[in-house]
């Protein structure tokens, strides 16, 4: 038999992996057709509004709902007391580490709403629900909190001070965690015998995540079968609804399906479970209704996780030669009020795995303590913890070049794991499989023109302008976890479904999972879907973070399709009258060796559903569905090189010049992979030169909306080259690396060595982030009033 329909354009040069195909979601979303979570509306629908707390710390003496509860259109105020009355749990961490001593952490009850005591501006009080939107704010204002102010605390370093205000009576000294990885008696020795030992004090600032979408929720909820359905914002239903069912409700996994449709951005922040999902919940089920909320932007900066908070001490230990011997972080991480989903991770154990880099460093200790303080809790936020340890090393190497007198190229290269030590065992305990890291980093060099730049300079002075130059070598250590589903389901009206747990919320999954599936099955990209946001559809999921996403659900789509030209072929030979063996798959067509007999594969589908009769020992379908284990981490690695531009006067920085050459392994495409990389590059030049979430001595948030905490804008953001040089991993069938985090790893220090290179003119030889003008300038005048200073 012979397919006579036209065969498409099957070239893998055109939709296969590693070509720069558009994504395909896009003409969708930019005509306004994308469905986010305040877009669903359901029948006799009501709305939920929260009551926060207006002060950072205090004793709750009272609240009042009554005036609240008599306004029109309300029909609840919901208050801790009446979570705590259905049986409802409080919020848990999503991982634990015993303290250095190995003794248990400290992990103090996070309720959904609190009733004796509040512990940061925006804790939830309650939860007013009404039958418009309006009523319910309206009535909000009208609950009243008699709360008996408390001193609060909001910087780690101070917290963990004797005498400082408690926050939790089972966390004494505000101590969650003392954390520590190292043989603390060998890096001593290190450090004793080192030749020359560089110490910098390093801040790494508080951010607020700011997606383009703010947090939404709508609940409701079946009697009949005792069953919920959760729409939300999130990065993977699976884990959201195991998380809310065991945690929160207390109930079987099966009684709660959450969906997830198009998401506007997260950046970590929406992975975790929230209060007011607690309440929705429950309202749900005692009004009978279905229940929606949609934070504003003033409530998101202080009830969203923020991101980053680290107050360290870095040291490297080198020996005569410039070798390292050892590197040393010592410090604070702010959990704020309660422990996030993996606030504790951040600060501990990524800084271990991340801080290293492509070094060949014999040691590493790390000993932090995550301090809770009366401030926002703190979340993942791109790279959770990724960046900060780059940052943290990059620094270091900068200034031990600088205090040495080796060039900082040198140096690198001088550290750098040789290609002939792959694999290599890092101190960090990981085993880097695959990277080129000197190579790399002369072909950064190389675009970025670094011969060139004493020309630029030049340039620079004479408009008066200081001009400096960055490198920003990175390593990430990407996520493992769950396992991954790949389902493949060949739908009714032609199109084929793509079924996994990962979830996109920006990144534009669905087109490199069809390149993926295309290079395997030959399906057109344009008859492909995805499914990822349906827990009911799902039979596991790991969700999207840690650059996880390509690796784990491409591997399960490459699993799939294996799965499906199996089974196809059993059902082609039926169909063509042939036996099993002959029958061969190419190009998305079955044939019969030897002959031009075959048909496409999506003929065969098209067949199947017109009632194709098979025998009982066929399989009845192309559909499949199966679970990939979780596969070893990946470690996607880069130099970025930036220049920028300092005015004196003004303290204003300029990113003028930015290069980025990494190593993502096999790049399925390079198209979405570059936006990612730029993406994370202006988050990065954010952070390290305007974002900081700041607080006033009493917790209150003084950079609580946009007229205070400065985003990047485009005409921040210089033309940012990406170039890949990759290096393929060895550890997953597809050679991927992750790419999500990296321009955030690459860009903090690249800037910011940029930055101290400028000022170096002035003896600066450290600055912290962010760079404002305000802190620049006052960096200047401070060098400048120093005897015998340049003027």
């Amino acid at each position: 038999m012979q397919d006579n329909a036209p065969s498409p354009d099957w070239s893998l040069a055109k939709f296969g992996i590693g070509q720069p195909v558009p994504r395909g979601e896009d003409p969708h979303l930019l005509r306004g057709e994308g469905r986010y979570t305040d877009d669903i509306n359901l029948p006799r629908q009501a709305y939920g509004v929260m009551v926060r707390s207006p002060h950072a710390h205090g004793i709750i003496r009272g609240i009042d709902i009554e005036a609240a509860r008599s306004m029109p259109g309300v029909l609840a105020v919901i208050t801790g007391a009446d979570l705590k009355a259905a049986g409802f749990g409080p919020i848990k961490p999503g991982v634990s580490f015993p303290n250095r001593d190995g003794t248990p952490m400290r992990v103090p009850p996070h309720p959904s709403l609190s009733s004796d005591r509040v512990r940061h501006v925006g804790d939830a009080v309650a939860c007013v629900v009404a039958e418009t939107a309006v009523q319910a704010r309206d009535a909000a204002e009208a609950v009243s909190l008699d709360i008996d102010p408390l001193p609060a605390v909001v910087e780690a370093r101070d917290a963990a001070k004797p005498g400082a205000p408690q926050l939790h009576e089972t966390a004494p000294g505000n101590i969650a965690l003392d954390y520590h990885y190292g043989d603390a008696e060998k890096t001593a020795a290190a450090f004793a015998a080192a030749a020359h030992v560089v110490r910098l004090p390093i801040i790494n600032n508080r951010l607020v995540a700011n997606p383009i979408e703010p947090r939404a929720a709508l609940a409701e909820y079946d009697a009949g079968s005792g069953r919920w359905t959760f729409h939300t914002c999130s990065q993977g239903v699976m884990g959201m609804k195991n998380n809310l069912a065991s945690d929160i409700l207390g109930v079987a996994p099966e009684k709660l399906r959450v969906m997830t449709g198009n998401v506007g951005g997260s950046f970590g922040m929406k992975s975790a479970v929230y209060p007011e999902y607690a309440c929705l919940l429950h309202a749900a089920r005692a009004l009978g209704r279905p229940v929606k909320w949609t934070d504003d932007r003033s409530g998101s900066f202080v009830s969203d996780q923020h991101g980053r908070d680290h107050d360290i001490v870095g040291e490297l230990a080198l020996d005569r030669d410039g070798r390292f011997l050892a590197v040393r972080i010592t410090g604070y991480a702010n959990m704020g009020a309660y422990l996030g989903n993996f606030g504790l991770l951040i600060g501990s154990l990524n800084i271990v795995k991340n801080t290293v880099g492509g070094y060949a460093t014999p040691l590493i200790e790390v000993a932090m303590k995550c301090v809770f303080t009366n401030t926002t809790p703190i979340g993942p936020y791109r790279g959770a913890g990724r960046p900060e340890g780059n940052y943290y090393m990059e620094r270091l190497v900068d200034a031990a070049a600088a205090e040495t007198g080796i060039d900082r190229v040198e140096l690198r290269k001088r550290n750098h794991i040789r290609d002939e030590q792959l694999p290599y065992k890092a101190a960090s305990g990981m085993l880097y499989d695959s990277g080129a890291f000197s190579s790399l980093l002369d072909r950064a060099v190389g675009v970025a023109d670094w011969g060139g730049f004493e020309r630029r300079q030049a340039e620079s002075r004479a408009r008066g302008r200081l001009r400096g130059r960055g490198i920003g070598g990175y390593l990430e250590v990407t996520a493992t976890g769950a396992k991954e589903m790949g389902g493949i389901r060949f739908e009714p009206d032609g199109t084929v479904s793509i079924i996994t747990g990962t979830l996109d919320y920006g990144q534009g999954h669905l087109t490199p999972l069809a390149q993926v599936m295309y290079g395997k099955l030959g399906i057109p990209l344009d008859r492909v879907r995805l499914v990822q946001g349906d827990s009911d559809q799902l039979t596991t999921g790991g969700g999207t973070g840690g650059s996880r996403s390509i690796t784990m659900s491409g591997a399960a789509v490459l699993a799939a399709s294996d799965k499906v030209i199996e089974q196809g072929k059993a059902i082609a030979a039926h169909a063509l009258e042939a036996a099993v063996a002959d029958i061969e798959f190419a190009r998305g067509r079955f044939s019969i060796a030897g002959t031009d007999r075959s048909i496409g594969i999506l003929e065969l589908a098209q067949r199947l559903r017109a009632g194709l009769k098979l025998p009982p020992d066929v399989p009845p379908s192309l559909d499949t569905s199966l679970i990939v284990d979780t596969v070893p981490s990946a470690f996607p690695n880069g130099c970025h090189v930036c220049e920028v531009e300092i005015d004196p006067e003004t303290g204003k920085t300029d990113v003028v010049r930015y290069a980025s050459v990494n190593d993502f392994g096999m790049i399925v495409n390079p198209m979405l992979v570059a936006g990612q990389v730029h993406g994370g590059v202006v988050q990065g030049i954010g952070q390290a030169l305007m974002e900081v979430a700041r607080y006033d001595e009493g917790g209150q948030l003084l950079t609580g909306s946009f007229m205070d905490y400065a985003l990047p804008r485009a005409s921040d953001s210089p033309n940012i080259e990406f170039v890949s040089h990759p290096s393929p991993a060895k550890t997953n069938p597809l050679g991927t690396k992750g790419c999500g985090e990296a321009g955030c790893a690459g860009a903090l220090p690249a800037v910011m060595n940029a930055v101290v290179d400028a000022l170096a003119v002035y003896g600066i030889r450290h600055i912290d982030m962010p760079a404002t003008p305000e802190r620049v300038w006052q960096a200047i005048q401070a060098a400048k009033a120093r005897p015998g200073a340049p003027r």
